[in-house]
C-alpha cells in the first residue's frame, strides 16, 4: 500500500509521464507532486486542475444528485461525494501535446482528493493510464 510519495513515483514511471500531483479539489492545494509541471510551478497547475475537477465534481450534468430516498443513483440526502464516494471517476483533457489524466481518490472522509497525471501525447498510452491511475487510487494509504 503506497503512500502519496511512492504513488506518485509510481505514477511517473507510466509511459511518457511528464508529471504527477496529488491534489485537494477544494482548495486547490497539491499534496504531492513529482515531475515536471505543464506551467511551470506545481502550485498553479494543481489550483487549475482543481478548478476542473471542482467543476466534474459539483455541476450535475457530471455527478448526478443521489436518487430521493436511495436506490439507484445513490444513498439518501447530501451532494456529490457525501456518501464517501469520489463523485466522479476520471476525467480527461486532450491538448496538442499532451494527456491531462484527473483520477477522483476515495477517501475515509470527504474524497475531495484526486492524482493528476501529465502524460506527453507522443508517448503516452491514455488506457493504461487510466488503469493505473484507478489502481493507484484504490491502493493509495492516506
Amino acid at each position: 500500500m503506497p503512500g502519496i510519495d511512492e504513488c506518485l513515483l509510481e505514477a511517473m514511471t507510466l509511459p511518457g509521464a511528464r508529471g504527477a500531483a496529488l491534489v485537494d479539489w477544494t482548495s486547490g492545494l497539491a499534496l504531492g507532486t513529482a515531475g515536471e509541471s505543464p506551467v511551470g510551478d506545481h502550485e498553479t497547475s494543481a489550483a487549475e486542475a482543481a478548478e476542473l475537477a471542482r467543476a466534474a465534481a459539483e455541476y450535475e450534468s457530471f455527478a448526478p444528485a443521489p436518487a430521493p430516498g436511495g436506490g439507484p443513483g445513490g444513498g439518501p440526502g447530501g451532494g456529490p461525494g457525501d456518501d464517501g464516494d469520489a463523485p466522479v471517476e476520471d476525467l480527461i483533457v486532450t491538448t496538442r501535446t499532451g494527456y491531462h489524466v484527473l483520477r477522483f481518490v476515495t477517501t475515509n472522509f470527504d474524497s475531495s482528493l484526486f492524482l493528476h497525471l501529465w502524460l506527453d501525447r507522443s508517448t503516452g498510452n491514455l488506457a493504461l493510464a487510466r488503469l493505473r491511475l484507478r489502481d493507484l487510487a484504490e491502493r493509495l494509504v492516506l
